[in-house]
């Protein structure tokens, strides 16, 4: 008999903009008592309910319970920046441009299949354009070297057949009303999504096809024959396969350790303002999606609904391996993205920033997920490298066919990729990537 005893809870600091402007349908249901089902998921985010809505798929009269140790939306799928990113780029690169053709062209594939799915979700539950947009999104330099590295990924671009659009420093004010920007350069296969609204979208939409219990953390998990029994603090859920979704807490399930690196990112959100107000100011238009020319830079949007707005910044990385960080910590950021945020938009001193949160990410040394069948009947997916609304999507799936036996065209390729490699000893893991943010940041300069 198999024993996972998990003494390591998710913590997420901070209230995410997202999840606080969102709206839910359905009071929250809390494990209490036995239960049995079909299939049971751990981890209620992009990972956990793509595959629950792939398994309703495949197996209709199945039942399904997805566990989730907060509520859905609170942890990291509703506080992420919502870029639903087509074309893959690497997070600890230093720069976007794409990768050796072959593999770019099937991670591409592979990315448009879990945009693709997410967007027939989309229509099928009806979420709204404020949800959902396939707007693309535009990669911003506000530097010399941040046009630079739009050329390089702009002729990385062109090598492998992608559309874009670059934009000069005129189009950008008019786009965004600051004269911050130099530059940028437009792709559009990016959704844009809300994602605390969409995560929470999802599980309505998939209301009365699973069970979901929230505030019900696993604390142990136990194999049982070819099955498994799961326990929370007030009840259990027996089923015989078991999904993983937990991300960088794959870990605390008793794999993969050594191999995932855990690292923060911090965001903040304006209150409202009136977007007639600001107009008067500068121009610029209601919606807009900014990553930065280099990815250690700001990531900035600009939400409107109802002539009020809001700006959402994104900005720095920390090395976290306890996989927690403090209320000062964020606080700290959150002024630093005060002045990120009045660089470029000196009319908006007087809004204050009404959220600031951290986000958790999982990274692997090689860029690979964390995928597969883990022992008989637990299937993981996790470890989506910073890119967690499409690679967690498409984990979800994939290991929703997975275990049912299902062949596709992507779960092969999926399936034998390579696992995250293993790091090197921690205090060396710890100064090397503390100092490889920390060079990146550096180099960012006014792109951050």
């Amino acid at each position: 008999m198999s024993t996972h005893t998990i003494k390591r809870l998710p913590v997420d600091t901070g209230v995410s903009g997202w999840e606080a402007i969102s709206e839910r349908t359905a009071p929250v249901r809390m494990l209490d008592g036995n239960v049995t089902a079909d299939w049971l998921i751990i981890g209620a985010g992009f990972a956990g309910l793509s595959a629950a809505r792939r398994l309703s798929q495949l197996h209709p009269g199945d039942s399904i319970v997805v566990v989730d140790a907060h509520e859905v939306a609170k942890g990291p799928a509703g506080r992420n920046s919502g870029f639903m990113i087509d074309v893959p780029h690497s997070l600890s690169s230093g720069e976007y441009s794409v990768a050796s053709e072959s593999a770019t062209a099937l991670e591409i594939a592979q990315n448009r299949f879990a945009i693709a799915f997410a967007a027939a979700a989309a229509r099928e539950y009806g979420m709204s354009a404020d949800t959902f947009d396939p707007s693309g999104k535009i990669n911003a330099a506000a530097t010399e070297r941040g046009l630079k590295l739009n050329v390089n990924y702009a002729q990385s671009l062109e090598r492998i057949g992608e559309k874009f659009q670059m934009f000069d420093a005129a189009q950008m004010r008019e786009i965004t009303g600051s004269a911050y920007y130099h530059g940028g350069i437009y792709t559009p296969g990016t959704v844009m999504i809300q994602p605390a609204q969409y995560i929470r979208d999802l599980a309505a939409g998939l209301e009365g096809k699973i069970t979901l219990f929230e505030r019900s953390p696993i604390v142990e998990l136990t194999r049982q024959g070819s099955g498994w029994s799961a326990r929370s603090h007030n009840g259990t859920v027996h089923a015989p396969k078991v999904i993983l979704g937990v991300n960088g807490h794959i870990e605390d399930f008793g794999h993969y350790q050594g191999r995932l690196l855990h690292v923060f990112t911090y965001a903040s959100m304006t209150a409202a303002y009136s977007d007639d107000a600001f107009r008067k100011e500068v121009p610029g238009k209601a919606r807009w999606a900014l990553l930065p020319a280099d990815p250690m830079g700001a990531t900035v949007r600009k939400i409107s609904s109802d002539g009020l707005s809001r700006i959402v910044i994104r900005t720095k990385f920390t090395y976290d391996p306890s996989i927690q960080v403090t209320p000062e910590r964020v606080a700290a950021v959150a002024k630093e993205q005060r002045h990120s945020l009045d660089a470029r938009f000196p009319e908006l001193k007087s809004t204050a920033l009404e959220f600031s949160w951290a986000g958790r990410l999982c990274l692997s040394r090689n860029s690979a997920a964390a995928f597969g069948e883990i022992e008989e009947n637990l299937y993981s997916a996790c470890c989506e490298n910073g890119l967690g609304t499409v690679k967690s999507t498409l984990a979800g799936v994939m290991a929703a066919e997975l275990a049912s036996g299902t062949r596709s065209e992507f779960l092969d390729s999926f399936s034998h990729a390579p696992g995250p490699s293993k790091l090197p000893p921690r205090i060396i893991t710890k100064l090397g990537v503390s100092s490889v943010i920390h060079w990146h940041e550096f180099w960012a300069g006014r792109e951050g």
